[in-house]
């Protein structure tokens, strides 16, 4: 299984209440996800990324596929245009 990982910074922490909604859309769209949670920052710390996305794969193939599909790409759209900061992280597990 692969385990993809992201957290985002926004520039309006606002903005990430409107990110999770649209990624937990995505399941019943995208086949290749097996599970998907998202989580917002509860801190209001400086340094804290605002939310954080961990999806799961059957494999490497279904991470490509699960990044590559329209719906994901749309939604990522929205979030590429008001994310000031991005990390990931992709493991077998």
């Amino acid at each position: 299984m692969i385990t993809h990982t992201v957290m985002f910074r926004f520039a309006d922490p606002a903005d990430a209440v409107e990110a999770k909604r649209l990624l937990e859309s995505l399941p019943p769209l995208v086949e290749q996800i097996r599970t998907l949670w998202v989580g917002l920052d509860g801190t209001g710390s400086d340094t804290a990324y605002h939310l954080v996305l961990v999806t799961t794969h059957d494999g490497w193939a279904d991470l490509a596929g699960y990044l590559e599909h329209p719906e994901h790409v749309a939604r990522t759209a929205f979030i590429r245009e008001r994310a000031t900061a991005r990390a990931s992280v992709d493991s077998e597990s």
